[in-house]
């Protein structure tokens, strides 16, 4: 499993489309959002540069691992690789949690760049505090990887894109990611799990905790998903 998920990294790594869309675009948007709201704004408790760094960081992160898993997983059906892995040692469970394993691991450089382009902006946050936000969003990815999987396994090649970028924007654009959720909106955002991975960084608002309930919520999230990915690699292999 160790060398699948090495391949795996690499082979994103070297995706000129992985280095745009996740990493250069969110740090771009990034500025554009600091900017169009002023230095000086609050956005969601924090000052928007923070919000904003927080916010595109986790687009990123989810950007990373859902296009990456979901359209390879389906193209890796459709051309037979998954079927040929099948019929080595590796066992279907390994198969899921290297898949996941592996993605999470490239959203690391989607939320470190906007972390590095929120310090030069001039956010200013402990060092623990910069320590422990990198590590909530890099964890809080898994549950977004186990998804990505899930869906690689549920979508036909020829939709997955589709179905992915609807799933995406759509998390997105009611998680708190373009602009902070709050009134009656709020309470049905808490049923998104994009809406909980932004929340984790509300510990870093002065008198605030770490949000138990949000982790909570991904941890369910998680569980669900991962369940879902283990089910649908079964009736794939049912299929094959």
């Amino acid at each position: 499993m160790t060398t699948l998920i090495r391949l795996e990294i690499l082979r994103t790594l070297r995706n000129r489309r992985y280095l745009l869309f996740t990493i250069a675009y969110p740090a771009l948007m990034y500025s554009f959002f600091i900017h169009a709201y002023g230095s000086t704004a609050q956005a969601g408790g924090l000052p928007v540069k923070t919000y904003f760094m927080v916010s595109m960081a986790t687009f990123g992160a989810v950007g990373a691992v859902l296009t990456g898993s979901a359209q390879r997983i389906s193209l890796e059906r459709k051309s037979g690789w998954v079927r040929q892995l099948r019929l080595t040692a590796l066992p279907g469970r390994a198969y899921t949690l290297g898949k996941i394993a592996a993605s999470s691991v490239t959203t690391l450089p989607a939320i470190l760049v906007v972390f590095a382009v929120g310090a030069s902006q001039g956010v200013s946050l402990g060092a623990a505090q910069w320590v422990g936000l990198a590590a909530a969003l890099w964890l809080g990815s898994f549950v977004f990887a186990a998804l990505g999987v899930a869906l690689g396994y549920a979508a036909a090649p020829d939709s997955v894109q589709t179905i992915v970028m609807i799933t995406y924007m759509v998390m997105a654009l009611f998680g708190g990611t373009w602009f902070p959720v709050s009134g009656s909106l709020e309470r049905f955002a808490r049923f998104n799990p994009v809406y909980l991975y932004n929340k984790l960084a509300t510990f870093t608002q002065p008198g605030h905790s770490l949000d138990t309930a949000a982790v909570a919520g991904l941890l369910a999230f998680l569980a669900v998903f991962v369940a879902a990915a283990a089910a649908l690699y079964r009736r794939d292999t049912r299929q094959a």
